[in-house]
């Protein structure tokens, strides 16, 4: 296990009261009465702090819910010019988007959308910077505090390698007068200490440019809505930060949002043990790894299971593409899984719905809304074979 990501999801919250045949196979499902709760807790924080908290769309972007996120948040970050057009017509409030670089095609359209426009380097600050104020956009400048705390170098925004954020000590070339406000993102999944390690290497830079700017933003990657997060100390550190920089401070959550929210509904097609006295126990579902759970490949992770005890046989559970990688991971079973037996992966609402794909033909799962107060169950989306066959003719 150790060569595994470890994430820091997988409570099942109410999701053992939900009958899992009464849905399509494969599906996700979001509990909306979860969802609340964590717009409850992120609301709570911008009425003690003032900060001004933005959904990260590229975690998150399911239409159907952005005029409830819109009721508890202050609006949407976004990374182009697709994620800043929904936003547009799904959510309310702010729209701060930000890009590694933007093409000459999209970026009157696209400041024309947003509040916030946040470059990544001089050159497109200079290139675009007098498109930006026709449309009386903020204008931010992401940088990299050359400074960060995660060990999995595939989700380290901060590494002096990334390509993502002017190096802190090449601030001194930026023309500030040109600036609104600051952007930063050193995080993921983490806690608070993290975040406080990270101004205490950059305020010292950063404080003295602030009589000169509006607002400062500390990205996303703040895991608000789990148990144990420490937010009492986030509240202090929001409201010291804003006196400190007389700046509007502003936080961009994705995870947080949906965390375990969701799960990823399937179904056993096909279950055997090899000959082999080596070879685990093998069963194959219709939830795909490369299809439905990208990361579980790319980090890689072995994401929870639903009610998997603690002892029991031990089995491969792998999708139906014919990639050979496309293995979700090793689970203990109560007895050998049957065909037909539905499971249920937890945590699965963030960077999953967004990154589906129809590799292999693999088909895309549907997407249910379920209420864990009063067990109501919505399909709002149900994929076909005319999306696969559209999608690229």
């Amino acid at each position: 296990m150790d060569k595994f990501f470890q994430t820091m999801g997988g409570d099942p919250r109410n999701f053992n009261k939900l009958d899992l045949y009464k849905l399509p196979s494969p599906c996700f499902v979001i509990d909306k009465r979860a969802l609340i709760d964590n717009l409850l807790t992120l609301n709570h924080l911008k009425s003690k702090t003032g900060v001004k908290i933005l959904v990260a769309l590229k975690a998150f972007s399911t239409p159907y819910f952005g005029p409830l996120i819109s009721e508890y948040l202050d609006g949407c970050c976004s990374s182009g010019l697709y994620e800043t057009k929904l936003a547009k017509k799904y959510f309310k409030g702010e729209i701060s988007t930000f890009s590694p670089a933007y093409k000459k095609d999209d970026i009157k359209e696209i400041v024309n959308l947003s509040d916030h426009i946040v470059f990544n380097s001089t050159n497109q600050l200079n290139d675009f910077y007098n498109i930006a104020i026709k449309f009386n956009n903020e204008i931010g400048l992401r940088i990299n505090p050359l400074y960060s705390e995660i060990n999995n170098d595939k989700y380290n925004a901060a590494c002096i390698n990334s390509r993502l954020g002017m190096h802190l000590n090449d601030l001194y070339n930026i023309d500030i007068n040109k600036l609104n406000g600051i952007h930063f993102h050193t995080l993921c999944e983490q806690n608070f200490t993290p975040l406080e390690n990270t101004w205490n290497k950059i305020k010292n830079d950063i404080i003295p440019l602030c009589k000169k700017l509006n607002w400062l933003n500390l990205g996303g990657g703040h895991h608000i809505t789990r148990d144990d997060y420490e937010v009492d100390k986030l509240e202090t550190f929001l409201k010291q930060l804003a006196d400190q920089t007389s700046c509007q401070i502003y936080i961009e959550p994705g995870e947080a949002v949906v965390l375990d929210t969701g799960i990823l509904v399937g179904e056993i097609i096909d279950s055997f043990k090899p000959s082999n006295e080596l070879a685990p126990n093998i069963a194959i579902t219709d939830i795909s790894a490369v299809s439905h759970m990208p990361d579980v490949i790319e980090a890689p992770y072995r994401p929870a299971l639903l009610n998997e005890p603690k002892d029991g046989y031990r089995v491969m559970l792998g999708g139906p593409s014919c990639l050979a990688g496309d293995i979700i991971g090793e689970y203990n079973f109560k007895y050998t899984p049957k065909v037909g037996e539905r499971i249920a992966i937890l945590d699965q609402a963030h960077y999953t719905m967004v990154k589906t794909s129809f590799f292999n033909g693999v088909k895309i799962p549907s997407v249910a809304i379920w209420d864990s107060d009063n067990d109501n169950l919505e399909i709002i989306k149900r994929f076909t074979y005319e999306d696969f066959e559209n999608k690229l003719s």
